[in-house]
């Protein structure tokens, strides 16, 4: 059990570190390519309206719970690997990149949800949530490990990113099965699931705070660096440490709170602490506090992920976790497009400084959604 949880986790690392790998080397390409930070947004929206649009198509056809989840898992992180390759070797702007990072976005739609049904798959009721809590620190991670590679010319990061996510992909196929815990893949074809799914109660509220997460979570792993550079202070391994190392931390963190105090008070303890953190950012901001507070940040505003994907794999038709698990990071991927854009809008109106208070609600509404599960 154990080396199957590890071998799920490493694959997240390690296919995932194609997600971020564009936006660790935007001020290259603003440079060479000549291009706008506006422009620049796109480089990681793409990727997430092309997850959004694969997470659905996986949804509406019950892909996780109809096809072996480790072959899917591999399949899926060697294409993402393979377009990211093709970006790097081939590409010379943004008129071609985009369409790329798009279906990037569409292949790691069978990455991560169908790595979490698989770690679920592994994990008893009563540890899931620390099973998640790794899964998501692996994810963690392997999202921000491009910044760790950032100094070299940009080819030669997604060229890296791309050859580490080849390697998840062998890991998958050779490694990885599924597990006991879940029902195997035997469920029918039933796209109106997860419409079926929002009417339920439970699963509405679960959903409901995993948004009002993921409101806030993308935007500041897109933005955390052009933010620490206005302020004066070096990125790069900065960001890894506080997004991804922090951000591995917090994840443990949640997932041992989730199961020993209870789903509903982690996810809103972590909330909690993001939503202060938003809240605070602008005093923060050029002090010699400011690594160590998005520290802290970068493992509150993570921790609460896997505890959102233990309550719905909780709490959803047992037949149908993958797709319910699909459906939630299709919609929560959704909302992270539009934070992503507004955030520097805002930077533009107000300064840098005070752009991430757009993201307050988001904690805050996650967190009233977590306390009603209670009632």
């Amino acid at each position: 059990m154990l080396i199957q949880r590890a071998a799920i986790a490493g694959v997240q690392v390690l296919g995932l570190a194609v997600w971020f790998s564009m936006s660790a080397v935007v001020p290259s390409l603003r440079t060479e390519w000549g291009i706008s930070a506006g422009a620049a947004v796109w480089l990681t929206a793409s990727v997430q309206l092309g997850f959004v649009t694969g997470a659905v198509g996986a949804t509406v056809l019950n892909l996780a719970d109809r096809v072996r989840p480790h072959l899917l898992l591999a399949i899926s992180a060697a294409a993402g690997a393979t377009l990211t390759l093709i970006l790097g070797l081939t590409v010379d702007g943004l008129a071609a990149a985009i369409p790329l990072r798009f279906l990037t976005g569409v292949a790691l739609a069978g990455v991560y949800p169908v790595g979490m049904k698989l770690m679920a798959s592994w994990s008893e009721p009563k540890d899931r949530g620390k099973a998640l809590g790794v899964l998501i620190g692996a994810l963690t991670l392997g999202s921000a490990l491009p910044h760790v590679f950032g100094q070299l010319p940009w080819r030669e990061v997604l060229v890296a990113a791309a050859a580490i996510a080849f390697l998840g992909a062998i890991t998958a196929l050779t490694l990885v099965r599924p597990g006991p815990f879940l029902t195997a893949t035997t469920a029918q074809l039933n796209p109106r699931y997860a419409v079926q799914m929002f009417r339920e109660r439970k699963p509405r509220l679960v959903n409901l705070g995993y948004f009002g997460h993921m409101w806030e979570l993308y935007a500041l792993w897109t933005w955390l660096p052009t933010f620490l550079l206005s302020s004066n202070t070096r990125t790069g391994l900065t960001v890894f440490l506080t997004m991804g190392v922090a951000g591995f931390a917090g994840c443990l963190v949640g997932g041992w709170a989730a199961d020993r105090f209870g789903r509903a008070p982690a996810a809103v303890g972590a909330l909690t602490v993001s939503g202060l953190c938003c809240l605070l950012s602008p005093l923060a901001w050029g002090t010699p506090l400011l690594i160590a507070f998005c520290a802290v940040w970068g493992a509150a505003v993570i921790a609460d992920s896997g505890v959102f994907s233990a309550s719905l794999s909780e709490v959803a038709d047992p037949r149908y976790v993958g797709t319910a698990l699909t459906a939630l990071t299709a919609v929560g991927f959704g909302l992270t497009v539009v934070s992503i854009q507004l955030v520097p809008l805002l930077a533009e109106l107000a300064t840098w400084r005070y752009a991430f208070l757009l993201l307050v609600p988001g904690p805050v509404i996650g967190a009233l959604a977590m306390l009603r599960t209670r009632s």
